[in-house]
């Protein structure tokens, strides 16, 4: 785990977010690069590799949809989504930027609440990105994004 801290705090949404039918990678990447740009880091890129870990991750979480972080094989970082029922990618992500107000920048802490999602969306050296979807046995939803490189480094901003 090094250097980073691993976010081990995920989402669950009670069925309560639009239905998206979507969930291609554009929908993920443009919802990543909306909030990257409103704190002026450049964009990030959808990768076909870090999506492969993404989407093995996310079969094995179809049978509980358990929000357990991977542990990124070492050297993705990590956001999970999860919902009673459908929830899109796109909808996942803007979840995790929500947590954008509980970033205090100038402390480069959380207050009020969880934010490390959104730090991770923004870290400015992580520049690819894949993410997953699947509809659990249960019904719910389990959406996973992998970074390349990890953020959250213990003592380093985002931005």
């Amino acid at each position: 785990m090094g250097l980073f801290k691993i976010s081990f705090c995920t989402l669950f949404v009670l069925g309560l977010v639009s239905v998206h039918a979507q969930d291609s990678p554009d929908d993920y990447v443009n919802e990543h690069n909306a909030a990257r740009s409103e704190v002026g880091v450049p964009n990030i890129v959808w990768d076909n590799t870090v999506a492969a870990f993404a989407q093995d991750y996310a079969n094995q979480r179809q049978g509980d949809c358990n929000l357990i972080h991977s542990g990124g094989g070492g050297k993705y970082g990590e956001n999970l989504a999860g919902s009673s029922g459908d929830l899109s990618g796109e909808d996942a992500v803007k979840m995790w930027v929500g947590e954008k107000s509980n970033y205090d920048y100038n402390s480069n802490s959380c207050v009020g609440g969880e934010c490390l999602h959104y730090t991770q969306v923004v870290w400015k050296n992580s520049v690819r990105v894949g993410c997953a979807k699947v509809r659990c046995n249960n019904g719910g939803t389990f959406i996973g994004c992998n970074y390349d490189p990890p953020g959250n480094y213990v003592g380093e901003k985002p931005y």
